[in-house]
């Protein structure tokens, strides 16, 4: 409802005509921008579940820079959305807001401000001057009249914000952090998010956490997701990228996705939504790269490894996050980042962030439950009798990555063991150029049937069938026609529905290949056939042991089909 006429339903002038339910109190939600409506939604539900005393109304206050989407999503929640206008009109009982730069009518309803971060450790931009102000305090106005009540995660934000703002002296309630709690509820199911994602037992999951800004880690290098997955093996990592809400509503989801990141996405980076899925893939994450930002602290409160990639001259000394800064390690984004993943990846030292935990975070698990009295107690309705809420974990993550069409595969041959070993690395070709061969590996480019670049098709030595063929048939006739429309390719290789990998060789041989572990596409097996012609290895009645990172091998048998007539190809 965007219009300046009036609300009726659930509340205003004769509401109760045309009302279903008889509630006694009415709250009202100040929805400014994305992050501070995404932490009251996900706060609400558990604090008033199955109360109809309570009347839930969200105002929409479209005065923010990064108030692009915030009426899409109260929309697409099934909220109650009124004009910011007529706000005034209504006599609520409380107004609950995670936006503490909201100009609320003159009342006398009390307003609680929940922090949609990490208390008060950021110096932003003063929508209403040229200068730069405290995250999270509310405008003066509000302290004198005594309205405000500013929620805290830790006792310590009480000091710091009365030394910034001696207004705020005995305008604070200790909270905690609901988001922390619910982090915490879901670290037991880190393994059930990893599955969701895709990822294998062996896989890593880097995370980039950035802030809003320049000093974030994308305002600084706004390449690095791309180089990221350039540098790391895609069968050893994934990428994920949680990029914080103010930069999809600052710069919009298609400028991100088509111009920011286009290429990282090609190469399989998550770019997790900015509504939903983000703490389920942080509990993932097995390392973090991050800024100054709060995602990056809840990393480091779950016991991750993190690096930072940037850390903004905006944070405030003498909070979590400036301590984090001063003893988190440095990732250079210009250095060779392979090597200090696979070093942050080392077993930490045990409790390594406990200190910047403590210093954020008071008694974690009870925020929803204190949340819940203090709501319960602005409006002066006595609490359900029902159980405190207690901390949920995050759903299931659901972030969408384009497949991976294209490799460019290096290997290299161990022959001073039986079975020889072929050692293999993957990397997206759409994050970079084919590297040169160096000596003792070997190097092709390796694309699938729906690589829509043309040129990587018609360049690559190895042809892939993404679609496991139904039959052996239909299998050897996909990879003649692929051979023969493409000259410069090697082999064409085709998994079969019922195991195995299929590949046809450019002189008409045709190589079954099988191999252990779990199921996976042609591509492995393919590069191990791939090798051993190069390595002048036979193919024929023989294994070879496949390394594929640090961690993981398997046993890759190759023999030769027979076949009535051999085809060779020109």
């Amino acid at each position: 409802m965007n219009g300046g006429g009036p609300l009726r339903v659930p509340v205003g002038h004769d509401a109760d005509r045309w009302t279903t339910f008889r509630s006694e109190k009415t709250l009202v939600v100040a929805a400014r921008t994305v992050t501070s409506t995404v932490r009251v939604l996900e706060c609400l539900p558990a604090l008033l579940r199955g109360d109809s005393r309570v009347s839930v109304v969200f105002a929409y206050d479209g005065t923010s820079a990064f108030n692009d989407g915030v009426l899409d999503l109260l929309h697409a929640s099934g909220c109650r959305v009124m004009p910011w206008d007529q706000l005034g009109r209504i006599t609520p009982d409380l107004i609950v807001s995670a936006s503490e730069n909201i100009d609320v009518p003159d009342g006398a309803c009390p307003v609680l401000v929940l922090p949609h971060g990490i208390g008060f450790q950021k110096f932003v931009p003063d929508s209403r001057s040229a200068q730069d102000r405290l995250s999270g305090v509310v405008p003066d106005r509000l302290l004198e009249a005594g309205r405000a009540w500013l929620a805290l995660s830790h006792p310590a934000q009480e000091e710091q914000l009365v030394a910034a703002h001696p207004k705020a002296a005995g305008r604070t309630l200790l909270v905690g952090d609901p988001v922390y709690d619910e982090l915490r509820a879901g670290a037991g199911r880190a393994a059930a998010y990893r599955r969701a994602l895709g990822l294998r037992d062996d896989q890593h999951l880097v995370v980039l956490s950035s802030t809003w800004g320049r000093t974030s880690l994308l305002g600084r290098t706004p390449d690095l997701p791309a180089r990221l997955l350039a540098a790391l093996p895609c069968d050893e990592y994934r990428v994920a990228a949680i990029v914080h809400p103010n930069v999809w509503a600052a710069h919009g989801s298609w400028q991100i996705r088509n111009v920011q990141v286009a290429a990282a996405l090609e190469a399989g980076l998550l770019l997790v939504p900015p509504v939903g899925a983000w703490q389920s893939v942080l509990v993932a994450a097995s390392a973090v790269v991050g800024d100054h930002g709060s995602v990056t602290l809840y990393g480091a409160a779950l016991g991750k490894p993190v690096l930072l990639g940037a850390f903004g001259h905006d944070s405030v000394p003498g909070t979590a996050i400036a301590e984090l800064g001063r003893t988190a390690p440095r990732f250079d984004p210009h250095g060779d980042l392979y090597a200090q993943l696979r070093h942050a990846l080392r077993p930490p030292a045990p409790g390594r962030y406990a200190a910047v935990a403590d210093h954020a975070f008071a008694e974690p698990g009870l925020a929803l439950a204190r949340l819940r009295t203090a709501v319960y107690g602005l409006m002066e309705l006595p609490e359900p009798r029902t159980a405190p809420p207690a901390p949920s974990p995050p759903p299931r993550p659901e972030p969408a990555a384009d497949v991976v069409t294209s490799w460019t595969v290096t290997t290299s041959v161990i022959r001073d063991q039986e079975p020889a070993t072929v050692v293999v690395r993957r990397h997206p070709a759409a994050a970079g150029d084919t590297a040169d061969e160096e000596p003792g590996t070997f190097t092709h480019l390796a694309c699938d049937d729906t690589e829509r670049d043309t040129r990587l098709t018609e360049s690559a030595s190895v042809l892939l069938r993404r679609d496991p063929a139904a039959t052996a048939t239909e299998a050897i006739n996909w990879a003649h026609d692929t051979l023969d429309r493409y000259p410069g390719a090697l082999l064409a290789a085709s998994t079969l529905s019922g195991g195995g990998c299929l590949a046809a060789l450019r002189d008409g041989r045709l190589v079954e290949a099988t191999m252990t572990g779990p199921p996976s596409g042609p591509g492995l097996a393919a590069a191990a056939v791939y090798t051993c012609l190069r390595a002048h290895l036979p193919v024929t009645d023989t294994i070879v042991t496949l390394r594929i990172g640090y961690v993981r091998e398997e046993d890759v048998t190759l023999r030769i089909r027979p076949q009535a007539t051999t085809r060779p190809l020109a």
